[in-house]
């Protein structure tokens, strides 16, 4: 896991070092794409800690996070020689918006994720599944988790970065384009948000 990461990390360097010294159209798809499927994974699911899977997400979602992304309106930092960055903002900002529709419909033909393959506790699933129903979670994400438009499939997710992302919309530190989701976490206690992970990454 620490190898992939700085993998991940190294590449995402190596990316815009490339990015600042050499036009966009200089690179193939695939050269541009390379820096993604080293994070988030070739297959759709991430091996890098904290780094969400992207396998199976719709387009419109996608092209809405890239979007947000390009403008800095979403934060997505990580250290680099002492200094926080915001590297997705980095990867995207010289994107044009027919980047954006390109790289979101290749993301959304990726395989989706694989659940967790373990023997799940049996008390915080149901734990989880109480919280779900309260929270109204299957109306968004739907039944299958698998989402809708512009709302994300969730399914199978890393259970990590699940953790993470409850906690950003808690803390408001990801303030998404509508407060739907910081409304719903706000009451979610530490546990709620450990099961909730625990039940999604391995949801079949």
């Amino acid at each position: 896991m620490l190898i992939a990461n700085l993998t991940c990390r190294i590449v995402a360097a190596v990316a815009l070092a490339c990015a600042a010294s050499q036009p966009l159209l200089a690179e193939t798809f695939a050269e541009r794409m390379a820096p993604c499927l080293a994070c988030h994974g070739e297959k759709g699911q991430s091996e890098t800690e904290k780094v969400p899977s992207l396998g199976g997400q719709l387009a419109p979602y996608v092209l809405i996070q890239l979007f947000m992304f390009r403008e800095n309106q979403r934060r997505s930092q990580i250290r680099k020689d002492d200094q926080m960055i915001e590297v997705m903002f980095d990867m995207t900002r010289g994107f044009s918006d027919d980047d954006l529709r390109t790289f979101s419909d290749f993301i959304s033909k990726l395989s989706p994720p694989k659940p967790v393959e373990d023997v799940a506790d049996a008390a915080r699933i149901e734990k989880a599944k109480v919280l779900m129903q309260q929270h109204r979670c299957y109306f968004c994400h739907d039944v299958s988790l698998a989402g809708r438009e512009t709302v994300p499939r969730i399914a199978a997710q890393r259970e990590d970065f699940l953790i993470k992302t409850l906690h950003d919309y808690k803390t408001n530190y990801r303030n998404g384009y509508e407060a739907t989701m910081a409304d719903v976490v706000r009451p979610l206690s530490d546990d709620d948000v450990l099961n909730l992970a625990y039940y999604i990454a391995r949801f079949r």
